[in-house]
């Protein structure tokens, strides 16, 4: 069992529903998936800019990436429907909880300038944040890097409101800013 999964059910769950006073224990929000989002730009320019963000994001996550179409076409961009413009992966149970386990504790501390993620919820409880480069990541080889990309992280919560949400990721640990 992943060590923040353990964590979640031992000691989270029950200072969650301690605190909001949760009669039923469907009612204990939790993490319900990771998404990890890697949108190219330049992707019309190069095929290669997809190969490499769908590896990258392979070996980042320890899924297969998903490649993401054009929905509609662009002209000023250059766009076409249905043009490959981007790369997702879509995590949920034990790789989820080792992958936040390692954003947690190894990536984010390897932020430059890092003085606390921004307490910005959507208004659900979800949370989401936005890398700039994936060289963070210690499964990346830098050698082997060709382009740099940046990603959008998204942890989508079974809380119904912002402070729910709020005080279950505090609980995994996920260091926000100060006051």
């Amino acid at each position: 069992m992943a060590r923040l999964k353990d964590n979640y059910t031992k000691q989270i769950r029950p200072a969650l529903q301690e605190r909001f006073g949760y009669k039923n224990d469907h009612e204990i929000p939790g993490i319900q998936k990771i998404t990890v989002n890697m949108g190219i730009g330049k992707a019309v320019e190069s095929k290669a800019r997809i190969e490499a963000a769908v590896a990258d994001l392979a070996t980042i996550t320890g899924q297969k990436a998903v490649v993401t179409l054009a929905r509609k076409s662009i002209s000023q961009f250059h766009l076409r429907q249905g043009y490959p413009i981007g790369a997702m992966v879509t995590l949920r149970g034990n790789r989820m909880y080792e992958f936040l386990d390692r954003l947690i504790t190894v990536v984010v501390p390897r932020l430059r300038d890092f003085r606390g993620l921004p307490k910005k919820l959507d208004g659900r409880g979800n949370y989401s944040m936005g890398l700039t480069e994936q060289l963070v990541f210690p499964e990346i080889n830098l050698d082997k890097v060709q382009f740099v990309q940046g990603m959008n992280i998204s942890i989508s919560t079974t809380a119904r409101s912002d402070e729910e949400g709020f005080a279950l990721l505090e609980q995994f640990g996920i260091p926000f800013q100060k006051d």
